[in-house]
């Protein structure tokens, strides 16, 4: 799996949702979307790239946002 191909999807993903006029509801949105669409293999490799490369990631900041929250969220469900 090419990390940078799913960085350059990932950020287009972002580019569409990033024109919502409403930044939580952009980044819920790009999450959503990912949750739904991509592999978890896919969403595991662009989480442990962004968690080992930070701001280096390639990741539009929006689009970082929301996979560092989907990451965060799957810790709070499987706390519950």
């Amino acid at each position: 799996m090419d990390i940078q191909h799913l960085v350059k999807m990932a950020n287009q993903i972002g580019q569409f949702f990033a024109s919502y006029p409403d930044h939580d509801e952009a980044r819920r949105s790009i999450g959503e979307h990912l949750k739904k669409f991509w592999a978890p293999a896919m969403r595991k490799a662009l989480a442990e790239h962004l968690a080992s490369t930070g701001e280096q990631s390639g990741l539009e900041p929006l689009v970082a946002e929301a996979v560092r929250a989907s990451i965060s969220d799957q810790i709070g469900a499987g706390a519950s």
